[in-house]
């Protein structure tokens, strides 16, 4: 495996620094030792950092924290100073919101416009990798149909997608073109995008609010216990999208999109994975709930369960593929049902189900 050149003379600034994949970002660069910029929201609340900064104990001086905001114009320039790199992964991911357009699309596109405007304004800045999703590839399993080989490619944006049908899918579609945009507008730095599939695998810390720990934690707490909807998704082990969004960063030939996935794998799949390793006295999955069932209850249980979302991604198949992040940025994946059942171990032991 091709092993990137981590230039250790100019630091690098992570967005987001607190998130999920943000953390292993962090971790690969102190390990490589390299100097980084955190933008947190909040510099005077250590609490909410206090696992990075547990991270660079050994070398306090080598882990910066600067306060930035998403929708504040400018408010990144003070930490991408200097910097040769930027990890842009502040994003929300949330399917809890009540307005669309305040919750998500802005923060998304706003905030990646800020970062980027900064990056134009900070002559340091050779390459900026963005933290993407294939959700700005498709919007629905059904899309797959109507692609070549019935697979997600990278050459594929999402077009199905708006504010009220899949807005997480939408807002993540809207602020890489946007980035695309600046990008593509100047020429001193490069940009390099990464679109994982739906990140599993411990965190740095518990990321108690996560997507991903609500999705599990409905298999250890009887949500599913009755039956999960046929549903097939890609899986992939956070560490491997910290990895990817590393060699994009300083892999000197990398460009443009990347797919990261390891399997697709369905819902049911997922729940006899973990119940293989922790036992059936758990409330595990044991069968597949009927279409008709969820086009009956699902809304009324999760208004993000709506019927056209259930009839898109509900008994089709979903697939993807990830050959340029194998080929291009040397990514040997690890097998996704450790990232499951490691993550599941976590969640127990953090007292997630109250065991």
């Amino acid at each position: 495996m091709t092993t990137p050149k981590f230039d250790t003379s100019m630091p690098a600034l992570v967005t987001g620094a607190t998130g999920y994949i943000a953390g292993w970002i962090v971790k690969g660069l102190l390990e490589q030792g390299v100097t980084v910029h955190a933008a947190v929201r909040d510099p005077e609340n250590k609490a909410k950092y206090a696992h990075l900064t547990a991270l660079s104990k050994d070398n306090p001086d080598q882990l910066k924290f600067f306060k930035a905001d998403l929708l504040n114009e400018g408010s990144f320039d003070e930490a991408m100073t200097g910097c040769g790199i930027v990890f842009h992964t502040a994003s929300p991911f949330t399917s809890k919101f009540k307005d669309a357009q305040t919750e998500l699309v802005d923060p998304a596109v706003k905030g990646t416009r800020n970062v980027l405007e900064s990056a134009n304004r900070t002559e340091s800045v050779r390459r900026v990798v963005v933290t993407s999703s294939c959700a700005a590839i498709y919007g629905d399993a059904a899309d797959c149909l109507e692609m070549p080989n019935g697979k997600l490619t990278e050459e594929i944006w999402n077009t199905s997608s708006s504010l009220t049908h899949q807005p997480y899918s939408y807002s993540k579609t809207q602020a890489e073109k946007a980035a695309w945009d600046i990008a593509k507008a100047q020429t001193r730095w490069s940009m390099v995008t990464i679109n994982p599939s739906l990140v599993m695998g411990p965190g740095v810390t518990l990321q108690p609010n996560s997507e991903s720990v609500s999705i599990l934690k409905q298999f250890g707490d009887g949500t599913m216990k009755h039956g999960v909807p046929k549903f097939e998704i890609g899986i992939v082990d956070v560490r491997d999208v910290a990895d990817a969004h590393l060699r994009a960063g300083y892999m000197s030939d990398a460009e443009g999109r990347h797919i990261i996935c390891a399997k697709t794998m369905t819902m049911l799949e997922i729940g006899q994975v973990i119940e293989k390793k922790f036992g059936s006295e758990w409330p595990f999955p044991q069968s597949t709930a009927p279409k008709w069932l969820l086009w009956v209850f699902g809304p009324i249980f999760n208004k993000a369960f709506t019927r056209e979302m259930i009839s898109k991604n509900v008994g089709h198949s979903w697939q993807s593929d990830n050959t340029k992040s194998k080929e291009k940025l040397s990514i040997k994946y690890r097998n996704p049902g450790t990232a499951i059942t490691d993550m599941f171990e976590q969640m127990i032991d953090a007292g997630v189900f109250g065991k």
